[in-house]
């Protein structure tokens, strides 16, 4: 099934199951679980955290931005929310250092859910799940604060350490193939990725200029727009690459729609953006990568993907 196909069947199935189910949550975590698929929280109950954040594609967008209520387009590409347990900052700015923060954002948004928070807490005591569930859980009535601390731990669940690459990193059976093996050497040495992406989830939690700022056609601020620091231009926060051959489309932006076609800017970035502004010195260069060497590369990628996505990314 195409990716846009089964995008939307998911989300049918998940309006489905809320719309119908009114299981009690036994737990803070599956109260999250719940809360992160269900509409309740936007505005006209149309748009839940899941509608950007797909379960079968480690939890990204399909589309390069996504739509809020009424259809209005997000502003940039929707990450993963996989792998967050470790992270030091959120959003592709950086603008909060709190994962609880982060997810009372989107529900403000006017582009994305577009509620207000009194509007959120009110629902959420009315409803005849809900509102039991948090007095039970929290043992007051449901307020925000507790929400976005309950979706907040059902996000902290979503670590993906069943990878080829974590096998093979822990010399287990089902490891790596030897290309992708090869494409890690890459990935260390000529590729000058490990530079920015490394840690256990292969993001140093950094913000980089990798060259996809112009101030013209391109011209997202990026992480100076929360310093004010004229240094940070064009600067954005460095991406995990677990269930990377998953989330396309790539970038803040989404400008790019496969791995090759990622690759194939990162192997020589300036015949891509020419006249980017303040591009990272590890990227002054091109790498050079023969055709094989690319291939080799993205097999590594490949192999951050978690046994439970097997077959998604077809």
């Amino acid at each position: 099934m195409k990716k846009n196909h089964l995008a939307l069947f998911a989300f049918i199935v998940a309006a489905f199951l809320v719309a119908f189910s009114s299981t009690e949550p036994k737990d803070i975590t599956e109260l999250g679980k719940q809360l992160f698929s269900d509409p309740i929280l936007s505005l006209d109950s149309t748009i839940s955290c899941q509608s950007c954040h797909i379960p079968e594609f480690a939890f990204a967008d399909t589309a390069r931005f996504s739509r809020g209520v009424g259809g209005r387009l997000g502003r940039r590409n929707a990450p993963s929310t996989m792998n967050m347990s470790a992270r030091s900052h959120f959003f592709f700015d950086g603008r909060v250092l709190a994962l609880e923060d982060q997810i009372l954002m989107p529900i403000q948004d006017t582009l994305e859910m577009r509620m207000t928070l009194p509007e959120v807490a009110l629902r959420l005591r009315r409803n005849k799940v809900y509102g039991p569930a948090f007095e039970k859980l929290f043992g007051r009535p449901a307020n925000v604060e507790d929400m976005a601390s309950a979706i907040a731990e059902f996000i902290r669940t979503l670590e993906t350490p069943a990878t080829p690459y974590d096998r093979w990193m822990n010399d287990e059976p089902g490891g790596m193939s030897d290309a992708a093996a090869r494409g890690r050497d890459i990935f260390i040495g000529k590729g000058r990725c490990f530079d920015c992406h490394f840690g256990a989830d292969l993001t140093g939690d950094e913000f980089r200029n990798i060259g996809l700022y112009n101030g013209k056609d391109l011209n997202d601020p990026g992480r100076s727009a929360i310093t004010r620091n004229p240094a940070d231009l064009g600067k954005f926060k460095v991406a995990g690459l677990r269930n990377v051959a998953l989330t396309a489309p790539y970038m803040h932006n989404g400008m790019f729609k496969t791995l090759d076609e990622v690759i194939d800017f990162y192997n020589d970035p300036s015949k891509v953006v020419p006249d980017a502004i303040g591009r990272d010195t590890v990227l002054a260069k091109p790498m050079n990568l023969t055709k094989w060497e690319k291939a080799d590369l993205k097999a590594f990628l490949e192999a951050m993907t978690d046994d439970q996505f097997v077959g998604n990314d077809k």
